[in-house]
C-alpha cells in the first residue's frame, strides 16, 4: 500500500517538472522574439533579422504617412493661399482637391443663389433714361484752384478742393458743378484711339489693373447676346501693360486697339497719384467721366473672373427692382468704424491717418450703423458696382471720388458717409454677400502691395520722414480742419471678425 502510494507522488512530482520545463521553454521564446534583452547564443539568427525587419516595416510606415499628411496640408494651404507663386500649384480640379473639399478641409466662399433669369436673349432692356428729379444738370470743375499759401504740386488730378467747397457740394440743387477728378493737367489721360472706341459704349462692363498686381481674367457663360452689346474695357496703366505683354497675348488690332481676349484695354498714362490703389479708384468710381457714352456700367475688380452674363446682373439688380444703383454688402461689417478698425489691424493705411479721417466723419454727424438706420449697412463689398449712369448717380461718384482723393483710399469707410450727408437724394440698392460670391471668382494677386505709408503708427514718423507721405492725394489730412476734432472720441468697436 505504501509502494504504491510513494510511486502516485513520483509520477505526479515528474508530470509538474515537464510542465514546468515546458513554461520555461515557452516564456523564453517570448523574450528572444518581442523583448530587447539579450538573445541567447543558441536562438536562431533568422529570428533577430525578423524582428529588425519588422521594425523597419512600422518606422517606415509612419513616415509614409507623415509625408502624405503634409503633402495634403500644404496643398489645403496653397489652395487658399494669398501668394501667387504657391496659388498656381493649387489645381482645383484634381481629384484630390475635391477629396480635400468634401472633407471639409477646403474654405470656399459663401455662395447663394441669384434669382436671375435663365435666358439673356429673353431680357426685356428698358427703353430711355431714368429722369433726374432733383439734379439736372450736372457740370464738373477743370481747372485747379490752387491756395496761395499752398506748397503741393499743381495742377492737382482731383483738384486743391477747400473745405468750403467740399461742404458746398453736398448741398443738392437743380444745377451743379463740382469736382470729379480730370483737372486739365492732372495726368489720367486716355490715346486718341481709346477715347474713339470707348465714345460707341453705351453698356460697359469695365476693370482695371494697375502697377501690375493682377492679369485680365477672362469671364465665362457671356452669351452673344452680350457680347455685342457690351464694351468690355480694362483701364490698365504703363507697367501693368508692360507685364500684360510679358505674361499674356497682347493682340493689336487695325486701329491700334490692344486686345487680351474679350478685354479691350484701356491705357491711363501719366498716373495722378503716386499709390497704385488710389489711381485704381479712377476707373472704379468715376467711370462715368472716362465712358461719358455710357448709360449703365458694371465695375468689376481686376482679381476678379466674372461668371454670370452681365445682361443678367442688370435685370436682377437694376431692372427688376426699379434701382439705378446696386453694391454688395460687406461679409463683415456694417459701421464704417469697425471697417476702420479693421484696416488698420490690416496695415491698409495709416493708423493715425485712418483714425483722424473718422474722427473727421464723426464730427460731421456720422453715427455707427444700428438697424434703426434705414440702410442694411454702411459698408460695401465695394468689388462690383452696378450703375446707370443718371445725374444723382454721377454725383454720388464724384463726391465719393473727392472724398478718396482729400482722405484714405480706402473707398469703403467714405462710401457710407457721403450715401448718409446725400440722404433720402441717393437711392441704392445693397444686395447680400452671398450673390456677391456667386457673381464672380476670386483670383490671387500676382503679388502682395505694400506702401511705406501702410506701416505708419505715429504721426511724427510722416514728419520726421517726408518720402513717407503721399505727395497728390489725402490732402485733406494734412490741411487744417475748421472744426475742432481734439475733444473727438471715436465710437467704441466691437470686434466680430478677425480683420474683415
Amino acid at each position: 500500500m505504501e509502494g504504491g502510494l510513494q510511486k502516485s507522488k513520483s509520477l505526479r512530482l515528474n508530470r509538474r517538472g515537464d510542465r514546468s520545463n515546458q513554461n520555461l521553454q515557452a516564456k523564453d521564446f517570448e523574450v528572444g522574439l518581442f523583448s530587447s534583452g539579450r538573445v541567447p547564443q543558441d536562438y536562431p539568427m533568422k529570428i533577430v533579422w525578423k524582428k529588425g525587419f519588422i521594425r523597419l516595416v512600422l518606422v517606415g510606415g509612419i513616415l509614409w504617412m507623415l509625408l502624405i499628411l503634409i503633402a495634403l496640408l500644404f496643398h489645403v494651404w496653397s489652395c487658399q493661399t494669398s501668394v501667387s507663386f504657391l496659388s498656381a500649384m493649387c489645381n482645383k480640379n484634381s481629384k484630390v482637391y475635391t477629396m480635400l473639399d468634401t472633407m471639409g478641409l477646403v474654405t470656399r466662399p459663401h455662395r447663394c443663389p441669384i434669382p436671375v433669369s435663365d435666358d439673356p436673349d429673353k431680357i426685356v432692356i428698358p427703353t430711355g433714361r431714368t429722369s433726374d428729379k432733383l439734379v439736372k444738370n450736372l457740370l464738373y470743375v477743370t481747372e485747379d484752384e490752387v491756395p496761395n499759401n499752398s506748397s503741393e504740386p499743381s495742377p492737382l488730378f482731383g483738384g486743391h478742393i477747400s473745405w468750403k467747397q467740399r461742404e458746398e457740394s453736398f448741398k443738392l440743387k437743380s444745377n451743379m458743378k463740382v469736382h470729379c477728378g480730370f483737372i486739365k493737367g492732372g495726368g489720367a489721360e486716355m490715346d486718341p484711339v481709346d477715347i474713339k472706341y470707348v465714345e460707341k459704349c453705351k453698356f460697359v462692363v469695365a476693370s482695371g489693373v494697375f502697377d501690375g498686381y493682377d492679369i485680365p481674367h477672362q469671364p465665362s457663360n457671356i452669351s452673344l447676346r452680350s457680347e455685342k452689346l457690351f464694351c468690355f474695357l480694362m483701364v490698365v496703366d504703363e507697367v501693368s501693360l508692360k507685364f500684360m505683354r510679358e505674361n499674356n497675348t497682347v493682340k493689336e488690332d487695325d486701329a491700334g486697339g490692344k486686345w487680351v481676349g474679350i478685354w479691350r484695354l484701356v491705357l491711363l498714362k501719366n498716373q495722378p497719384y503716386d499709390e497704385p490703389r488710389r489711381n485704381g479708384k479712377v476707373p472704379k468710381i468715376i467711370t462715368h467721366r472716362l465712358f461719358p457714352q455710357a448709360q449703365y456700367s458694371i465695375w468689376i475688380d481686376g482679381k476678379m473672373e466674372l461668371i454670370v452674363d452681365p445682361l443678367l446682373i442688370l435685370e436682377r439688380y437694376l431692372w427688376q427692382g426699379k434701382h439705378t444703383f446696386a453694391i454688395a454688402q460687406h461679409k463683415h461689417h456694417r459701421s464704417i468704424y469697425e471697417e476702420a478698425d479693421a484696416n488698420k489691424r490690416r496695415k491698409r493705411y495709416a493708423r493715425p491717418l485712418i483714425d483722424l479721417h473718422m474722427k473727421i466723419y464723426y464730427y460731421e454727424g456720422m453715427q455707427p450703423w444700428s438697424s434703426n438706420k434705414k440702410t442694411i449697412s454702411d459698408v460695401p463689398e465695394g468689388a462690383i458696382i452696378i450703375r446707370e449712369h443718371t445725374a444723382v448717380n454721377n454725383l454720388f461718384s464724384c463726391l465719393w471720388f473727392n472724398e478718396v482723393h482729400l482722405f484714405t483710399p480706402r473707398d469703403q469707410l467714405s462710401f457710407g458717409y457721403v450715401a448718409y450727408r446725400l440722404g433720402d437724394a441717393f437711392d441704392f440698392f445693397m444686395f447680400p454677400n452671398c450673390e456677391y460670391n456667386s457673381i464672380f471668382v476670386l483670383h490671387p494677386h500676382t503679388r502682395e502691395h505694400s506702401s511705406p505709408i501702410e506701416w505708419v503708427k505715429e504721426l511724427d514718423q510722416l514728419k520726421k520722414n517726408s518720402n513717407l507721405k503721399e505727395s497728390r492725394g489725402g490732402l485733406g489730412l494734412f490741411t487744417p480742419y475748421p472744426g475742432d476734432l481734439s475733444s473727438v472720441v471715436l465710437p467704441q468697436v466691437t470686434r466680430t471678425s478677425k480683420a474683415g
